[in-house]
């Protein structure tokens, strides 16, 4: 470009504001250019000095549309830097005023090593004269100022030039040899957009950018171009949009939005500084930051003039809507808010108003675990953004809260985060405390010395039964939630009988105190003896010793309840019990429980376990909690296993690791044993199968979904922990699951109907079944139903018959073969799993049930109609949907008031929840609601879990959506996986009954039984497979499914599971790449075969 002179340059300028912007950037482009940039330095010198005082310069800025000035820095005595910035400004950009030079003055509250050689991001930057005087003072290792208006992206680097370059066009160096040209950068870019896609991490973000919403919202959705409107692209530097933020109810949208992109691309010790207007009050401008996980400081607050040129009549609008009040003053001098209504009026009729001003200074407190937190919701969790809290009174709260949202974070991003876990516990969570244990109290365990419950008083009642003991003496403080009966019993002796229905537990409360506990010991002699300690015995192991010694003279087993000492901490306090367990191995006789309920968060959740050092107990426990529980709640385990890491993480690899030591054999009168009732049940169950070490079997032998989790439901999740001071109506899941069960059973619901939920549904059916016996009933299981439901009622010593089917039926009830069960027994108590049956997957039309309940009533059976396996029916024919209340309506039960229905039910498969375990029970008759209320240890729900299960039931309700088209879509992939899967097994000898609904099928092994199999045997100490030997097997119904673990690795239920003769289980509910290793299992194993099946 030629040169011109200042007059040709003025007469351009003179056309109009757009004609100064395209004279200016002609002038940029000559800056950029190192040929002419002396010359356009010396030609801007030359403009400035044509307009010397301030009246030429407003005259320059009103005729030609620019304006030249100086910004002075030199405010105070000492100042040792430069002492003026010369700037530019166009009418179209950001001119400087009050609003940013009370930010700057915020700035230099700052000590000097702030920015010294950081990376710093100015949003907003408008002319850029902050980010050029943030280079200028502070010698950053980069500035990089932002603005989302091209034009003033374009004056700014007209600034950085002016300002680089003396007056002759020469470079002005600093104390480091470094000119403004190397420390700063202007780029059009929408807050840190232009930082986050060049991945640019910061030190330092700082920002003054709009806090009021544009009168005009459709102004706002206009394309932002350097050719633009002038107008338009001045209101950018006024107004803002709606960002979808809680904020913008204040006009806080586009801060709230700039402070989380700031939290993706600011260094763990960053800092950011943002300049606040007071007007939707201090509060509301600080919790902006704090719920976000910032402590704040505030660095400087004044007050300033509100700008004319700003409307206000969009906080009005909201003040309308709301009953939040924004604060404004009348003139600088006034001390009383008044409302924005107010302060529209006043200033329209020509008042002066103003508002607060203030600077805060902003840190992350756990800038690693915030990101992660961050990273989750910004894909595609946007939504419950809103409902995030991290700000708190007190540190140990966020110390426990912030690590665990950024774990659950973490394996919510994962499209499938449910995988399977022994019913002992999460190993990971097992061997957290056993390391636990290990660092802080030396004490040598193993992932396998430890047993996971729900709660304390879960694992206090778990063992009771176990053992079954005449006589227990517990703790009086941990006898609260234990059965009535118990508590209740005068039998202190055995009575004699070998009828394990007759056995009464009874059980005699203690004082805590040692020495009159042991006195009872004494006298009483008990088999079982549950206690906790006195505060005072419990800093040294004297007492524990007393203990042990007095139960194992007499022959009894000890649980010592430790909850209460037990701590949570990088320096927890003396525990006796500890102590002695550090130094000796704990008897054989002897096992610690420790309740995990002492978090800072969450007063409700709760998990607990149990320590034993002897093998058999470890293997009795655990397969009694999948027996009585299933399992302890996932999301709990991970919560108290976040806490152990954070307490582990830190710590060195053990460089001394402890000798193995073995249990100590309990040298004393005999000991009690497991009662040989459970010991018989334990013995035949099917249950979870023992995994190896190092190996990676497949269940399909599970009532569990392994399948990706939807996106709603993770976010309601994450939205339940994340969430503070719910309100009691938000976790009140009572209406909505009256409104479920009549929508999709008909189930008739009034005044006196009792709605209780549990951490399972089969927990909740446990303590059914302990109502059964407490009336003398008798529990009546169809032939083939859920193994797992009719093991634990024999567990409990029910009185249990089963009612035969067939296979021309489907193997369902039939009217002949209910009928003839019924007449032969007393007080009959009816299991019906329906509509979708487990484990068939065939389906109770709502005639066949009403056929089913017609009987029942006739004879006054109660019927527990089990509905945790339907919802996912995907061969549905007319005539299926039940309508309970009209099936109901046709009976005469007048001369029948025993007859009653008990609805039972889960969420986690119809919901597809994964890990989020609820069950419900829906009591109707008074009797049966004291009898299940006399059996209160019950582990419930935690009040995220409620919150959750109430957002999911009204997603389910509007029958549209994310949740409803993934229900939809994995039913139709259920459909598709029956499918094949009976094509599998039909090609491989299998007779299958093909399945309509649910996540099972069974089939029957007929072209198998009597073949023979080779096998490998399973090699020791971990030593390889290559060399072991290989024996052959007969296949017959009683070792069906060994032969399929050990020759393939695929786990099914067989036949004693089923309760079907020679039919074996498949669930279907994998992840797709284990359901194609099942497939290829079963393809396997008639490869292994000596003799062909066909």
């Amino acid at each position: 470009m030629a040169e011109r002179s200042v007059e040709e340059f003025l007469k351009e300028c003179q056309q109009s504001g757009d004609s100064a912007y395209a004279a200016l950037r002609s002038v940029l482009e000559r800056l950029e250019d190192q040929k002419t940039r002396v010359q356009a330095r010396i030609f801007l010198a030359d403009l400035q000095k044509r307009f010397p005082s301030k009246e030429a310069r407003d005259q320059c800025f009103d005729s030609y549309h620019f304006r030249i000035e100086d910004i002075f820095l030199d405010q105070y005595e000492g100042y040792q830097g430069r002492k003026k910035l010369t700037t530019m400004v166009i009418p179209s950009i950001f001119i400087p005023e009050d609003w940013s030079f009370t930010f700057y003055e915020g700035l230099n509250r700052h000590p000097d090593s702030i920015f010294k050689d950081k990376s710093v991001a100015e949003l907003g930057c408008g002319n850029g004269w902050i980010s050029i005087a943030i280079a200028e003072k502070w010698l950053p290792l980069k500035v990089y100022g932002l603005d989302i208006n091209p034009r003033a992206v374009k004056i700014s680097w007209i600034n950085l030039y002016l300002n680089a370059l003396d007056e002759q066009g020469q470079p002005i160096y600093d104390g480091e040899k470094k000119t403004l040209l190397d420390r700063v950068e202007f780029h059009e870019s929408d807050l840190l957009g232009y930082c986050r896609d060049h991945d640019i991490q910061l030190d330092r973000i700082v920002g003054c950018i709009p806090q009021i919403l544009n009168p005009n919202p459709d102004a706002m959705s206009k394309m932002i171009t350097e050719n633009a409107s002038e107008e338009f692209l001045y209101s950018l530097s006024n107004y803002c949009a709606l960002q979808g933020f809680v904020e913008d109810q204040f006009g806080l949208g586009l801060i709230a939005r700039a402070v989380e992109e700031g939290i993706a691309v600011i260094k763990p010790m960053g800092i950011m500084i943002f300049n606040m207007g007071g007007r939707p009050g201090q509060g509301v401008c600080k919790r902006l930051f704090e719920r976000r996980g910032f402590f704040v400081n505030k660095l400087w607050q004044t007050k300033i003039l509100q700008a004319a040129d700003t409307d206000i009549s969009a906080l009005v609008e909201i003040e309308k809507n709301s009953p939040h009040r924004f604060e404004f003053f009348m003139g600088l001098s006034g001390d009383q808010p008044i409302c924005a209504r107010t302060a529209w009026a006043y200033g329209n009729a020509g008042g002066r108003i103003s508002h607060a001003l203030s600077v805060y200074s902003c840190q992350l407190r756990q800038p690693n675990q915030v990101k992660k937190i961050f990273e989750f919701l910004k894909n595609g969790f946007q939504d419950i953004s809103s409902s995030l809290d991290l700000s708190f009174q007190d540190d140990a709260v966020a110390d426990e809260k912030i690590p665990f949202l950024a774990y659950l974070a973490s394996i919510l991003k994962e499209s499938s985060f449910c995988s399977y876990e022994p019913p002992a516990g999460s190993k990971q969570f097992r061997n957290f405390i056993a390391s636990f244990m290990k660092t802080y109290h030396r004490i040598p365990l193993s992932a396998d010395n430890v047993v996971v419950f729900p709660s304390r008083t879960v694992a206090i009642e778990n063992v009771l039964r176990l053992f079954t003991p005449s006589l227990a003496i517990v703790d009086e403080h941990l006898t609260r939630h234990l059965p009535r009966q118990w508590l209740t019993s005068l039998a202190v002796e055995s009575n004699g009988t070998d009828d394990p229905s007759e056995d009464v537990l009874t059980v005699i409360e203690a004082p805590r105190q040692s020495d009159l506990m042991i006195e009872l010991i004494k006298k009483l002699k008990p088999q079982v003896v549950v206690t906790g300690m006195a505060q005072f015995e419990a800093v040294t192991s004297a007492a524990f010793v007393n203990l042990l010694d007095i139960t194992r003279e007499i022959g009894a087993r000890l649980f010592l309840d430790i909850s209460d000492q037990f701590e949570l901490s990088s320096l927890p306090g003396s525990n006796g019990v500890l102590k002695y367990v550090a130094e000796n191995p704990l008897p054989s006789h002897a096992a610690i429980i420790c309740g995990l309920v002492r978090n800072q968060v969450y007063s409700d959740l709760e998990v607990a376990f149990v320590i034993s050092e002897e093998e058999a107990i470890f293997k009795a426990l655990s397969k009694t909690v999948e027996l009585l529980e299933g399992n302890t709640a996932l999301i709990s385990q991970g919560y108290y296993g976040c806490l152990f890491h954070e307490l582990l993480a830190f710590q060195l690899a053990d460089r001394h690791p402890p000798a193995k030591r073995e249990c100590e054999k309990a040298k004393s009168a005999e000991l009690i044993g497991f009662s040989s009732s459970t010991l018989s049940v334990l013995s035949n169950a099917e249950l979870s199968i023992t995994e190896p070490e190092n190996t990676s079997p497949i269940h399909m032998d599970v009532d569990q979904s392994f399948l990706p989790v939807p996106s709603s439901v993770k976010a309601a999740i994450f939205e339940s922990f994340a969430r503070q001071n719910m309100a009691d109506s938000e976790i009140d899941v009572t209406p909505i699951i009256k409104q479920f069960i009549n929508s999709n059973y008909g189930f008739p619901v009034d005044s006196k109907t009792e709605f209780i939920y549990g951490d399972s549904t089969l927990a909740l059916f446990n303590k059914l079944v302990l109502c059964c016996i407490q009336e003398g009933g008798t529990l009546c299981f169809p032939a083939g139903s859920n193994g797992n439901y009719a093991s634990a009622a024999k567990f409990l010593k029910a009185n249990v018959v089963n009612i035969p089917t067939n296979s021309e039926n489907g193997f369902k009830l039939t009217e002949k073969a209910l009928s003839g069960v019924l007449q032969s027994v007393s007080k009959p108590w009816v299991y019906i799993s329906g509509p979708t049956i487990n484990p068939t997957g065939l389906i109770y039309s709502n005639k066949e049930i009403e056929t089913i309940l017609h009987i029942c009533a006739k004879v006054g059976a109660r019927v527990i109609i089990d509905t945790s396996f339907s919802g996912l029916e995907f061969n549905f024919k007319d005539g299926c949907d039940w309508d309970l209340v009209a099936s109901l309506s046709k009976l005469n039960c007048s001369n029948n008031t025993s007859f009653c229905i008990s609805l039972l039910g889960g969420l986690s498969l119809k919901m597809l929840t994964g890990p989020l375990k609820f069950g419900l029970l829906v009591l109707n008759q008074p009797v049966l609601i004291d009898a299940f209320h006399s059996f209160p240890g019950l582990s419930k729900p935690h009040s995220t879990v409620k919150y959750a299960v109430k957002k999911l039931l009204g997603l389910r309700e509007l029958k549209s959506g994310d949740l409803w088209e993934a229900i939809a879509e994995q039913i139709s992939n259920f459909k598709s996986r029956s499918k094949h899967l009976k094509e599998i097994l039909t090609n491989c000898g299998w007779d299958v009954l093909e399945s309509h609904a649910g996540i099972s099928m069974v089939a029957k092994p007929s072209a198998y039984l009597n073949k023979i199999v080779k096998l490998n045997n399973s090699p020791k100490d971990g030593s390889s497979t290559e060399n072991s030997t290989t024996y052959e097997v007969k296949i017959d119904d009683s070792n069906i499914r060994e032969v399929i673990y050990r020759a393939t690795g695929l786990c099914i239920n067989s036949s004693s599971w089923t309760g079907i003769p020679g039919y074996c289980r498949f669930t279907i509910a994998l992840e797709e790449s284990e359901f194609k290793r099942a497939l290829d299992c079963i393809l396997k194993l008639r490869a292994s075969l000596v003799t062909e099946v066909f």
